[in-house]
């Protein structure tokens, strides 16, 4: 990406780079120059054209020396002047630091050197390599298999890397000029025009999400901490865990207000505040299959929690009604959604039960619609998304399906393709599904029944655990998830390229990503045992450092899985497998003649956190 001001740079034979000269001294240097190419033709010469080199005098090396510095420095000066406060540029995702980048010229000649490297290995390594006669002409026509083969395999690494910078740079739009400026927005605030529009404005700055950096961590669990939720009002996050407690923090001072047992008897998914109760209300669901609520008081304790439904195996996600303080919605992998009503003295009733043709579908994520409150959209062990119309379900027809969507290369796709997360956009018309090691595809929620998405977003992994994916920024401006390298990616929703990438979890996986309903800003977490908090404080925007080879990498890994595992059984089938036999060996551990139930299916809701492998358990096995 050398900026083409007819300056350019000229590898030598001793490994040096040496920047040609400027105008003034490009006549003077032409003939000498042309000497030198000539003398540094060889690199076993080199150590002898250095000392044959003194016929140019003194001062014409010196006079040379010094046009070499002034070029630097003119190079040095326009690299200052470039706008580093904005991503676009030539690269299609940016995907390297100023000081990363280097010429195709470069890398070929590092390739070259270490293909040399090698051969020279192989010659000491072989058998009779440093012999005599009789074993030079063996030796000779071994070499050159060697480079063939060699060159074969250069020639297959240069075309996959070709053809996953084209995956990569494939379906994206170039980014827009920036919406907000700093400067002139703060002095129409300051004059008072469009001040109420300031902050949402501000949060959905590119500028700020490239400066996102890590701000501090709350730390209380002693598990997976599976769910984050802000209040309404934003200052309070209430975090469940693996270690069956449930915790409200003032995030903005990092204390435990209130934790409390959840009364679940296996991994918490999701806790959430009701809306306009006053944050005394907080909603949560868990792999026992259980939906129970906890009542809050005012001074700081809860005062009880109960069960107000129970699905036949994991309940992962409940879905809020946007202006209801008592009513929600549940989904389970026994694929039933559960409308709950806190006012009836039987809160639960079944409202579907998801279905393809007659095969149930075990669920994973439910989320309602924010201006149609009466949709709702579901997704789980198969490609589909599905929209429901709480109005008019009706089993017999279409199995109570609105319209369902999926990306059209998935429709007959024989890969197990699973969703693990689904989000509405702020106003509705946009739907984000996350599948499982495949990419993030929006769709348009106005569109007929089987239409094709609209974006992609690539680059994570999703394989490990069931990822969280969600929109970020008051009208939806871009697209925030987890990955299984322990990253954070922030694509701009308009051109679906990355504008942000940070380090989240050392353990490996980010599964949740909460933004800030009215500051710029999020909370994450993982397989840590901590929750993360991230602000735009960074002086100078990313530089996106590493994201290439991260991406690479994910895609590679992505690939092999779906050779290696393609035959395989159903993750979901090993795992209840694996469940019933474990079951089977307690009773016998304690004693024979114990009438215990060791057949439980994998969907009982009396299992416990101990069947489930102690509260340190991954949230979910790989969908």
């Amino acid at each position: 990406m050398a900026e083409a001001d007819g300056k350019s740079t000229v590898l030598n034979a001793g490994g040096s780079e040496e920047k040609e000269p400027g105008e003034d001294q490009h006549k003077e240097g032409d003939a000498s120059g042309s000497k030198e190419g000539q003398r540094l033709s060889s690199q076993d010469a080199s150590k002898e054209t250095v000392e044959t080199s003194g016929d140019k005098s003194m001062p014409d090396a010196e006079r040379e020396t010094g046009s070499n510095r002034e070029g630097e420095e003119e190079e040095e000066e326009e690299e200052e002047e470039e706008d580093t406060d904005s991503m676009d540029g030539s690269s299609l995702y940016f995907l390297t630091e100023d000081g990363e980048r280097e010429s195709e010229g470069g890398r070929r000649e590092r390739a070259k050197e270490k293909d040399g490297g090698k051969r020279a290995a192989r010659k000491r390594n072989r058998p009779g390599g440093g012999g005599g006669s009789g074993g030079n002409n063996h030796s000779s026509s071994s070499d050159e298999d060697d480079e063939q083969e060699e060159d074969e395999e250069q020639k297959d690494e240069e075309d996959d890397d070709e053809a996953m910078e084209a995956w990569l740079g494939a379906e994206l739009r170039d980014l827009r000029g920036p919406i907000w400026r700093a400067i002139p927005s703060l002095r129409s605030r300051e004059i008072g025009r469009d001040s109420h529009q300031f902050v949402r404005r501000v949060c959905g700055a590119r500028g700020l999400v490239q400066r996102l950096e890590l701000q501090g961590r709350l730390e209380r669990h002693t598990g997976c901490v599976n769910t984050l939720h802000f209040n309404p009002s934003g200052t309070r996050l209430a975090s469940g865990s693996d270690d069956l407690r449930v915790v409200i923090w003032d995030w903005a001072i990092r204390r435990a207000e209130l934790e409390f047992d959840s009364g679940h008897k296996s991994n918490v998914f999701q806790a959430k505040f009701l809306p306009h109760s006053g944050d005394s209300t907080l909603a949560m669901c868990a792999r026992d299959g259980q939906i129970r609520v906890a009542e809050l008081s005012a001074t700081q304790r809860c005062k009880n929690t109960k069960r107000v439904a129970q699905h036949k195996g994991a309940a992962h996600k409940l879905a809020l009604e946007p202006d209801s303080p008592c009513s929600f919605l549940s989904a389970g992998e026994d694929a039933v959604v559960f409308g709950i009503d806190l006012r009836l003295d039987r809160p639960a009733n079944k409202l579907v039960v998801v279905k393809e043709g007659d095969k149930k579908v075990g669920l994973y994520t439910i989320f309602v619609n924010p201006a149609k409150t009466h949709h709702f959209a579901v997704g789980g062990r198969d490609q589909y998304v599905r929209i429901y119309d709480q109005r008019k379900i009706n089993e017999n027809d279409n199995n109570g399906v609105l319209k369902k969507f999926c990306p059209s290369h998935l429709v007959s796709s024989e890969s197990k393709t699973n969703i693990t997360c689904l989000v509405y956009s702020h106003d509705g018309t946009e739907l984000l599904a996350s599948y499982n090691d495949e990419d993030i595809y929006l769709f348009d929620s106005n569109h007929s029944d089987g239409a094709d998405y609209c974006r992609r977003y690539k680059g994570h992994r999703n394989n490990a655990t069931v990822k969280g994916v969600n929109f970020y920024g008051p009208c939806s401006e871009f697209v925030v998830s987890g990955s299984d390298c322990g990253h954070i990616y922030l694509w701009d929703k308009y051109s679906a390229r990355i504008v942000q990438f940070m380090e989240g979890d050392r353990g490996g996986v980010v599964n949740c990503l909460e933004p800030h309903p009215h500051l710029p800003g999020m909370a994450t977490s993982g397989l840590d045992h901590d929750i993360k908090l991230w602000a735009p404080t960074a002086e100078s925007p990313t530089g996106l450092k590493g994201l290439k080879e991260v991406m690479k990498k994910n895609k590679r890994e992505r690939d092999e899985d779906s050779v290696r595992h393609g035959d395989q059984y159903d993750t979901q089938l090993l795992w209840f497998l694996m469940r019933h036999m474990r079951n089977r060996r307690l009773p016998r551990a304690r004693r024979e003649g114990e009438n215990a139930d060791t057949d439980e299916s994998w969907s009982s809701p009396d299992s416990s956190d101990e069947e489930e492998g102690g509260p340190d358990h991954v949230q979910c096995m790989s969908s």
